[in-house]
């Protein structure tokens, strides 16, 4: 018995090499610079303060959280406009670091959400009860947040099988739907929620969040740099964010200027558009063809053309009954391309409609 005990007591001591090597590895973690982050994740808004141009939704936010109370909610709107964040950011303020992994249950369309888990997980987490008090001893609800991102994908049979639980178990779960399309959510949904609309954030709110960051990354960008960038990422800030970083990261602390932003974004360089556009204008469908050849030669998407030469058709200075029928083209060859249909016979298509309307006498 006592040999027996000895041995365990032995046991429980690792070899002195092993120990060694253990606290080697220990003393290096430490000495380790912390992990590098995206720049998304790292300049998410912590409160709900901190989340830009969206001040209606923030107003009634910050007065549920005075009575540390919220409805059911539902954000829509553009991607990249604050919808998550803000939620997010209000569960932090509501529950503390500690018990927010606790109390909060985010599935978003990466997660399996038919109807199966919404009977299942959702209901299970929902029917968990919960304390009202905080580690801290500040108030805390006595509620959890179900977070519900782009529900806009959930089937029709999911989002119905979702009203039952909303209402029955109201005493003790929040639910925040967050979708594009409100559209799209069920009309038994909807009225169950406080329904907040995200605009999409201004230049100038963009163009300050981005020098911002700019500043505290030290990235060399010029004015001119940062109006493109807005520009090219359409009210995304999501999406201005990652372009930047990834043009930082592509310079290697070079200044980041308007070519290095038109390749990390997929933008079809303006020289190149205005080369198709004059090829249109030749009445040649020789030029024509060739112009298309060589744009998708180089790779560039046809649903990018399509959008960009939206834009320069609008700006033309052609009458309204050519710029009607051009734009309907555009639409179909938009529908045609989302279903699948060949780029370049679509493209060509498109090309010869402008071709036939700018080389007509109208």
């Amino acid at each position: 018995m006592q040999a027996f005990l000895k041995g365990a007591s032995i046991s429980k001591l690792p070899p002195t090499k092993d120990r060694a090597v253990a606290a080697t590895a220990g003393s290096s973690g430490e000495n380790k610079k912390a992990k590098p982050v995206p720049w998304v994740e790292k300049y998410r808004p912590k409160c709900v303060d901190e989340v830009a141009f969206q001040e209606e939704v923030v107003a009634v936010l910050k007065k549920s959280l005075e009575g540390a109370d919220l409805p059911n909610l539902l954000f829509y709107g553009p991607p990249g406009t604050g919808k998550t964040s803000t939620i997010l950011a209000a569960a932090r303020e509501l529950f503390g670091p500690e018990l927010f992994r606790l109390r909060v249950l985010e599935l978003n369309a990466s997660d399996e959400r038919g109807i199966q888990v919404v009977r299942e997980k959702v209901k299970h987490f929902a029917q968990l009860t919960v304390s009202g008090s905080r580690p801290d001893g500040k108030p805390c609800p006595p509620f959890k947040i179900v977070i519900l991102d782009e529900a806009d994908s959930m089937t029709s049979a999911a989002q119905a099988a979702l009203r039952r639980t909303m209402e029955k178990e109201s005493k003790t779960t929040r639910f925040c739907l967050i979708c594009n399309y409100v559209s799209r959510i069920i009309e038994p949904l909807t009225s169950r929620c406080s329904k907040f609309r995200f605009k999409p954030l201004s230049d100038k709110t963009q163009q300050q969040r981005l020098l911002d960051i700019a500043e505290k990354e030290n990235v060399k960008i010029s004015n001119e740099g940062i109006n493109y960038l807005v520009k090219v990422s359409e009210g995304d800030l999501r999406k201005a964010i990652t372009y930047l970083q990834s043009a930082t990261r592509l310079t290697g602390g070079k200044e980041v200027t308007e070519k290095v932003i038109t390749d990390i974004a997929g933008v079809i360089p303006a020289e190149t558009i205005d080369g198709v556009y004059t090829a249109c204008q030749s009445g040649s469908f020789d030029k024509l063809e060739a112009a298309v050849k060589e744009l998708i030669d180089e790779g560039h998407a046809a649903t990018q053309l399509v959008n960009q030469f939206h834009d320069t058709i609008v700006e033309d200075s052609l009458s309204d009954k050519q710029k009607s029928i051009i734009t309907e083209k555009l639409a179909e060859v938009d529908q045609c391309l989302a279903n699948g249909a060949d780029e370049h016979l679509q493209l060509i298509s498109l090309c010869a409609t402008v071709m036939q309307q700018l080389t007509q006498n109208c």
